[in-house]
């Protein structure tokens, strides 16, 4: 029954068929073949129980407030004010397009989100000033990965929806580690161009009073931060309020801005709209495949092959996180989440895996599968926003990225207390 899984997930994939279609039809292929009474009459069930939760109420606030924050043009100020600040070393415009990647990603939940907005708003930077294109578009496709670990994080909504684990315990796990990776990418992006000068870009300079004056448009996204998670930690708000509190603080940035227009808060709802029914769908269509899996024998086939190697706790770790890479080059960041994540974590949890722990670890993993081929969902949107250049630039560009993520994985295998220590002492 795996095999025939297997070969059924890749041939759809490679049909181009949508990823929800893809596992609706997986699950009525279970039901059709292997199930002894009819599944389909759950369906209607499994689809509105697992779309009605008030926990989910935070996606499409979250999306909201990113394309607000895309229309208001912040995101563009940040990018000049990151720009002021570190042109003068070796990477240059490479620290801009992490760091103002971090600083969006803290408040717009979304990779792809992320990667859109940056790419947007550094390519033309990059032709302007002649920088190495691979590597330029490599820290655009690997910072936009940010955008689901450093918190607030869709991903992490959906991980600890599925797993009922803390969402704020989440939320404060993921921000040493975003910050950690981001850090690394930077030094990462350094050492590259301190070896080879060329692939760095012009240095250039800018005065104190330009530096500090750009501060102000930093401002923005730290404040919508500071009300995001505030508002959770000092006990205001839940994670589906405090979404709702981030969104009333867009709109006032962005009427500030005098970007308040209808014009933009109609394409901003379009776009939420069109991102949100596609998170819902293959989260509908990813729970009955899963309640079919469970109900055709499926996973207790998988859990007993897991258990018949009599792996370590520490080999069972490893193999599940090679699944998520191999899988990841093949299914979609949110459909690998919700296929995998009710069949590997009650194996994880029982044999004393912290699930807070694990959510951000597994969320390095999903990242990866942002920038590997060839489903890589942020290597096709930075590629998009480059007309017709070639796309084996993102390809080779986002290798040094992908060694990195590695890095801060093992780092968070040896030492969990990088993501546990800030959760605990809140």
């Amino acid at each position: 029954m795996l095999y025939y899984l297997s070969i059924g997930i890749l041939v759809l994939l490679l049909l181009s068929i949508p990823v929800a279609v893809t596992l609706l039809i997986l699950a009525l292929g279970l039901d059709l073949f292997f199930s002894n009474f009819p599944l389909t009459r759950a369906l209607g069930q499994t689809f509105w129980s697992s779309a009605n939760s008030f926990l989910l109420l935070a996606i499409p606030l979250f999306v909201l407030m990113g394309q607000l924050i895309v229309k208001s043009g912040i995101a563009h100020r940040a990018y000049e004010a990151l720009d002021n600040w570190l042109s003068w070393l070796p990477g240059g415009l490479l620290h801009s397009n992490v760091l103002t990647s971090t600083l969006f990603s803290a408040t717009s939940g979304s990779s792809v989100a992320t990667a859109a907005t940056i790419s947007t708003v550094a390519l033309p930077q990059q032709r302007a000033l002649k920088y190495d294109p691979r590597l330029f578009v490599g820290t655009i496709a690997a910072g936009g990965t940010l955008g689901i670990i450093i918190p607030p994080s869709v991903n992490l909504i959906v991980y600890g929806f599925l797993t009922e684990t803390s969402i704020p315990r989440l939320f404060m796990a993921g921000l040493i580690p975003g910050l950690l990776m981001a850090g690394l990418f930077v030094v990462a992006s350094a050492l590259i161009c301190w070896y080879k000068p060329e692939l760095g870009g012009p240095k250039r300079t800018a005065t104190w009073g330009q530096r500090f004056f750009s501060l102000l448009h930093l401002l923005p996204l730290l404040f919508l931060f500071v009300v995001i998670i505030g508002s959770i930690y000092a006990g205001l708000a839940t994670p589906s309020e405090s979404a709702a509190v981030g969104v009333i603080g867009a709109l006032v940035l962005a009427a500030c801005y005098r970007k308040l227009t209808w014009s933009n808060l109609l394409s901003a709802l379009d776009g939420t709209i069109k991102t949100t029914t596609m998170i819902l769908f293959i989260i509908m269509a990813a729970s009955f495949l899963n309640f079919a899996m469970s109900a055709s024998g499926l996973s207790q086939q998988l859990v007993g092959l897991i258990n018949a190697y009599d792996l370590t706790d520490f080999q069972l770790l490893l193999f599940i996180l090679l699944l998520f890479i191999i899988l990841g080059f093949f299914i979609e960041t949110l459909s690998l989440m919700v296929i995998m994540i009710p069949i590997v974590t009650p194996i994880l949890f029982a044999v004393g895996f912290d699930p807070v722990w694990f959510g951000i670890l597994m969320i390095i993993f999903v990242e990866l599968a942002l920038i590997t081929p060839p489903v890589g969902l942020n290597l096709y949107i930075v590629q998009a926003a480059r007309k017709g250049e070639p796309f084996n630039d993102v390809l080779v560009g986002v290798i040094p990225y992908i060694i990195v993520m590695l890095l801060m994985a093992a780092l968070l295998i040896a030492y969990p207390q990088i993501a546990l220590w800030l959760p605990d002492r809140l």
